[in-house]
Parts: C-alpha cells; sequence; structure tokens
C-alpha cells in the first residue's frame, strides 16, 4: 500500500506540474471562457450520442435504435447533450475576430480561410481515407450490405455540421454585421411554408444553412460588443426557452432535440424553428456563464483538462463514433453484451450502457493516439504543438484590437 502511495502522489505532482506549464504558456489575456465553452460543446456532442446511440444485434446485422424510442421519458437528456448551437457560437465569435485581426495585419482572405479550413479538412480526410476502406474490406469479408451501411452512415455522421461550419467560415466576412434575426426568419418563413401549408419538403434544407447561421451570427454579435450586458443572455435564454416550449406544446414540434428513429418529424434533420429557438436559450445560458467559467479556468488543472480538449477537439469529434463501433465490433466477439447490442428498452439497458462509457472513452483514446497529427496538420510526434493562441474578451467598440486565433 506505500507503495501505491508513492506511485499516486507521483503521478499527482507530475500531472500538476504538467498543468503548470500549460498555464505558464497561456497568453494573460486569453479569453478561457471561450475555450471552456468549446470544450463542453464537443464533450456534449460526444456523450450524446454514445448515450442515444444504440446498435442492435440482430442476428449477423446491426441496426440503429434509440432509447429515446422506448424510453420517452428521457426526452430531456437530449436537451443536456445536444450543444451544436454553442459550439456555432463559439466559431462565430472566433472566426470574426480572425478574420478582423488578419485584416488589420493585411492577411489576404484566401490565406485566412485557407488556415482556417486546413483544420477541419485534414482531420476529416483521415476519417473518410480508414472508412473507406474498412468499409470494401467488410464488404469484401461477406458482410451484410445493411449492416456496413450503418456503420458507415454513423461513422461519417458528424461530418455534415462540419460542411455547414465550413460553409459559414468561408461566409464570414459577410456574416461578420448580419443581424440574427434575419437568418431566424428565414428559418421561420421555411417551416411555415413546408409544415404549416404543405410545401415542398426539400425546403427543410434552406434551414440547414439558416437554422445554424443563427448562433453563428450571435457570435459575431459577441465580437462586436453587443452581448456583454447579462441582459442580452438572459433574453436569450427566456425567449428562446418560452419559444421552444410553445413549439412543442402547441405547434407538434418534437420535443426530442436530437433525431429519433421511428419518429415522423426530427427537429434536427433538417433543422427546424424549434432546435433554432432552443439553441438561442442554450446560447443565453453559455453567455451567462462566462464571468463563472472564467474564474473555474483560473485553476491550473481545470485550465489544462480544458487545454487539451480543445487541441484535440475536431479529433476527439471526428472519432468518437468510430470509437463506439469498434467497442461493438470488438463485442460481437463474446455475444450480446447487455448495453451494446440488445434493445434499448429498459433502465437495465441504461445502467449498462454507462458501465459502456470508460471503455468508449478508451477506445476514443486509441484513435486520438493514432490520428492526432492530422489535426495539428500533420506536425511530426517531435513537434511540440502551440497549446494555445491569444484571444482576449470582447469589449464594446474594441473587435479591431482583436488577436487572430
Amino acid at each position: 500500500m506505500t507503495h501505491i502511495g508513492v506511485r499516486v502522489r507521483a503521478i499527482r505532482r507530475g500531472a500538476r506540474r504538467g498543468a503548470d506549464r500549460i498555464g505558464a504558456a497561456t497568453p494573460p489575456g486569453r479569453d478561457r471562457a471561450v475555450d471552456a465553452l468549446r470544450a463542453a460543446a464537443v464533450l456534449g456532442a460526444v456523450l450524446g450520442h454514445w448515450l442515444v446511440t444504440a446498435l442492435v444485434a440482430d442476428g449477423g446485422t446491426l441496426r440503429t435504435a434509440s432509447p429515446l424510442q422506448h424510453m420517452p421519458w428521457l426526452t430531456p437528456v437530449s436537451w443536456l447533450f445536444q450543444t451544436l448551437a454553442v459550439f456555432f457560437l463559439v466559431g462565430g465569435h472566433v472566426a470574426t475576430r480572425s478574420h478582423v485581426s488578419a485584416r488589420a495585419q493585411g492577411i489576404p482572405y484566401h490565406r485566412w480561410l485557407a488556415a482556417r479550413l486546413s483544420r477541419l479538412l485534414l482531420p476529416v480526410a483521415a476519417v473518410l481515407g480508414l472508412w473507406t476502406v474498412a468499409a470494401v474490406a467488410l464488404l469484401l469479408s461477406g458482410a451484410e450490405f445493411g449492416t456496413v451501411r450503418t456503420l458507415v452512415k454513423l461513422a461519417l455522421s458528424p461530418m455534415w455540421f462540419l460542411v455547414v461550419f465550413a460553409a459559414l467560415t468561408a461566409a464570414t466576412p459577410l456574416l461578420t454585421r448580419l443581424n440574427p434575426l434575419w437568418p431566424l426568419a428565414v428559418v421561420l418563413h421555411v417551416d411555415l411554408l413546408r409544415l404549416g401549408f404543405g410545401g415542398p419538403s426539400w425546403l427543410g434544407w434552406v434551414n440547414v444553412a439558416a437554422g445554424w447561421m443563427v448562433p453563428y451570427t450571435l457570435g459575431a454579435a459577441w465580437t462586436r460588443g453587443e452581448l456583454e450586458r447579462r441582459r442580452a443572455g438572459w433574453v436569450l435564454l427566456a425567449a428562446g426557452a418560452a419559444a421552444t416550449a410553445a413549439l412543442v406544446a402547441w405547434a407538434g414540434y418534437p420535443a426530442a432535440m436530437v433525431g429519433v428513429p421511428g419518429e415522423g418529424r426530427s427537429n434536427l434533420d433538417p433543422p427546424t424553428l424549434a432546435v433554432v429557438t432552443f439553441g438561442l436559450a442554450q446560447c443565453g445560458l453559455a453567455l451567462l456563464l462566462r464571468e463563472r467559467l472564467r474564474h473555474a479556468m483560473r485553476g491550473p488543472v481545470a485550465w489544462a483538462a480544458v487545454a487539451l480538449v480543445n487541441l484535440s477537439a475536431m479529433t476527439v469529434f471526428l472519432w468518437h463514433q468510430t470509437a463506439l463501433m469498434a467497442t461493438t465490433a470488438t463485442g460481437l466477439l463474446v455475444g450480446r453484451l447487455p448495453g451494446l447490442h440488445t434493445v434499448p428498452d429498459g433502465l437495465g439497458w441504461v445502467g449498462a450502457r454507462l458501465l459502456w462509457l470508460p471503455v468508449f472513452a478508451l477506445a476514443l483514446a486509441v484513435c486520438w493516439s493514432a490520428f492526432r497529427s492530422f489535426q495539428r496538420g500533420g506536425a511530426g510526434r517531435g513537434r511540440r504543438p502551440r497549446v494555445v493562441r491569444a484571444h482576449r474578451p470582447a469589449d464594446r467598440g474594441t473587435a479591431s484590437k482583436a488577436r487572430h486565433v
């Protein structure tokens, strides 16, 4: 026991020294709340997928299912872990600050855009390459086409939002001063036409851009200093929550903020007015939490954890479904395991799934170790990554002083 205690204390000292080094490498003016919000958004999406995505083994076939389909009382879980609006809020804030800084430094638009998109495209290329090889290998080995399609669809599902995010990033110069009410009005009218008046269903895909443009342009308003007062956060939180509740209660929108197999309508596929108003409430809460997060991030251990998540945010997001499926496929070698291959129709499944979360995290750590270099632009292992870059809290009227992020 003494030897174990010594080892534990040594590990703690090593972790503390590492946290202190990360803290020392952080510029004093960095707004750590931005990084905390981004980390929360990424981890929320990962945990949400791991909790509500089930791969049920029916003979030699795997099919997708959801506990929300069998246990609707778990719907509030989707409110906690559907955090895409916060990701777009932070993305819009960071991109607009970065573009302002690039212009001030004389950096042309094409160079600025190439630098930002390379952080998205290289990790995506790694996922596409691996799953192309995996899909071909599975089909050649005799796997059922339905199973392969299910696996590939789940693996690539995180990429749809990256396409939207890349498009909004490219349009940042045009969106810098756009009032978020304009894309919100587009979403409202699209839903009125397609859901209220029986318009063509393809109209819903207009909301893929317009819906996520709402939090993105809110991020631009944050950069302009228009959301610094707490009143802005409270208005967004109250108005967004009230509108969402009214849409669910009286307009027939689903209560779940994620897609549920078997339901006729999804709030995400394509985005509906309800998920956009829900996102407004989330953005309001995020803005209200900024000061608390800045205070919490003064702790070296908390800040080190957030900084490390941000360094690997894209890798974690792109590979978390692969980690889930790798664990599921490996488990099939043993047999149908509860919480992994069984129908998610009871509390027993929920309890078993919670026990699988550390296994998923371990599989994700393996993926992270293998593919993290793609997020650093192919940097070699011997090259020390830059832990953080400066971005300062936005003050009203001082957006032009923003530093490149």
